[in-house]
């Protein structure tokens, strides 16, 4: 059976990090700000936001709170957006996607200032991390990075395949993994012979979208397994994954669980974020 990669665990130690991080920053007269708004009430952002702000109190994060009626107007909205990029108190500023359909989440991303965009959405985010420029990353996969590094995965090297293509996880992460001297592979909707080339992989990265779409038949022999995935069984209480972890669990030498392996690393990464914001901003 594999070893269990504990997100939980991993999560608190960089959030610990992080609050010494912060402290000895306060230590030296900078404050560390983040500012979150929510537009409407869907009921999982409302989660996420919650969340964020008790990550913020934990490592010693300032946290603004902006939570906005459901008609806000985009023009409402990209107005705050400008006041706070203009507020040199604030140093990383985050909208809770998904937005309600009136509102065009391009324009509402674009807005943010690259250098407060701590969820690393921007297009200018996204190239500074394609060339290795100093900048945000988005914070899914800058979790998986630190997930894989605090569990001893050779990374440098090592047969990378990561399923799935999206902006906020696939791409980025296929970037970190190559800029760590993996070799990597990307696969998607329209990939030929699939399971083939997930089995050649030393770390497999599943971030598809489908509930325990990818089981034991996919994964080579003591590779490493990274879920990013997370759904409701349905009609019960329970979660999964993309993966299905009992099968993928008897051959994996390493896998992450859902719940408790990749969720706790994406508001940790949130956090180092916003510590690195502060210090850019600074100067230092």
């Amino acid at each position: 059976m594999a070893e269990i990669i504990d997100g939980k665990k991993i999560s608190t130690e960089l959030k610990d990090e992080v609050k010494a991080n912060v402290a000895a920053l306060k230590a030296k007269g900078i404050e560390t700000t983040l500012a979150v708004i929510l537009v409407g009430n869907d009921p999982a952002s409302t989660v996420y936001v919650g969340n964020k702000k008790k990550a913020c109190e934990y490592t010693g994060i300032n946290s603004q709170s902006y939570e906005l009626p459901e008609e806000t107007t985009e023009e409402e909205l990209l107005e705050l957006i400008d006041k706070l990029n203009a507020d040199k108190e604030v140093n990383g500023i985050l909208v809770q996607l998904p937005l309600p359909k009136h509102i065009n989440e391009e324009t509402v991303l674009r807005r943010i200032n690259p250098d407060k965009d701590v969820d690393g959405f921007h297009p200018e985010s996204v190239g500074r991390l394609s060339i290795g420029m100093r900048g945000f990353v988005s914070c899914t996969p800058a979790g998986v990075i630190e997930l894989l590094k605090r569990s001893n995965v050779q990374i440098d090297g090592a047969n990378a395949v990561v399923v799935g293509r999206s902006n906020i996880v696939g791409k980025p992460m296929g970037i970190l993994l190559l800029r760590e001297n993996a070799t990597v592979t990307i696969c998607h909707s329209h990939t030929k012979n699939l399971k083939e080339i997930c089995k050649e992989a030393d770390i497999l990265v599943v971030a598809i979208g489908k509930p325990k779409f990818i089981d034991g038949s996919f994964v080579k022999e003591g590779a490493t397994v990274i879920d990013v995935g997370i759904h409701r069984i349905e009609g019960t209480k329970k979660l999964c994954g993309d993966v299905d972890y009992d099968s993928a669990a008897e051959v994996a030498g390493k896998i992450t669980p859902v719940p408790g392996g990749v969720g706790p690393m994406t508001i940790a990464g949130l956090m180092n974020n916003c510590y690195q914001a502060a210090l850019m901003q600074n100067g230092l």
